[in-house]
């Protein structure tokens, strides 16, 4: 099951996003897997205009993202071309281009990011801002604004989990599990996530320790890579 759950807890973080974008500036949002980069580009994107890569590993998988947010033809076109066309549009467009899921930068993508952000604002998504983890894009982004996303608190923790059991989508009896959940979670929303999606199933009692470190347990393995993914990784 995936339970839907409502955006909470970062206030904070949008009102800086929204400043950043007011001031036409870069910004930088640094966080470890599954803490809500993506979540909190994608509300702050239903607040601002905003042309967001969800993708951002490859030159051509960001190409073919913004192509298609700007309902551009790509039939028959290398991938040169492409690039220069796009940079012209964000040239004229002049709005915030979000790219999601950055990781190690090879020369040709940091050059393409770097002369995005000569064009128009740019945030970049990343786990890690060190040079050894980012690569080439590293001395662009040492220049951006920056907003390192945090795990959850446990009022925020709380916040969610009673946004869940009135939307009835998990037991009432979760309320009394929060500090149980948010220590499994260790506050990270994505792990918090799969806690109440397994709750959601009835299969586990909030009020029984027993179950609920099975249910961390069992949303673990579900996490593990599996042989297609391993093979996939390796080829």
């Amino acid at each position: 099951m995936n339970v839907a759950l409502p955006f909470v807890g970062r206030a904070r973080e949008v009102a800086l996003l929204q400043r950043l974008h007011a001031g036409r500036e870069h910004g930088l949002i640094v966080g470890p897997a599954g803490v809500g980069k993506s979540a909190l580009i994608s509300h702050t994107g239903g607040l601002l205009p905003l042309l967001i890569c969800p993708q951002s590993e490859r030159l051509s998988e960001i190409c073919a993202s913004l192509e298609i947010h700007l309902g551009m033809e790509t039939a028959g076109q290398r991938l040169i071309p492409r690039k220069n066309r796009l940079l012209r549009v964000l040239a004229q467009r002049r709005q915030t281009v979000v790219f999601d899921g950055v990781a190690w930068t090879t020369p040709k993508l940091s050059a393409f990011l770097e002369c995005v952000s000569q064009r128009a604002p740019v945030w970049i998504l990343t786990r890690s801002e060190h040079p050894w983890d980012i690569g080439r894009v590293w001395p662009l982004v040492a220049r951006f604004a920056r907003l390192e996303l945090h795990p959850f608190h446990l009022a925020q923790t709380r916040a969610l989990v009673e946004a869940a059991v009135s939307a009835g989508q998990i037991p009432a009896a979760a309320l009394d599990a929060v500090e149980r959940l948010h220590h499994l979670s260790a506050g990270n929303p994505r792990a918090l996530r799969g806690l109440l999606d397994g709750l959601a199933t009835g299969d586990y009692d909030p009020h029984k320790l027993f179950d609920l470190n099975l249910l961390d347990l069992d949303r673990r393995i579900k996490q593990l890579p599996s042989a297609t993914d391993y093979h996939a990784a390796r080829t």
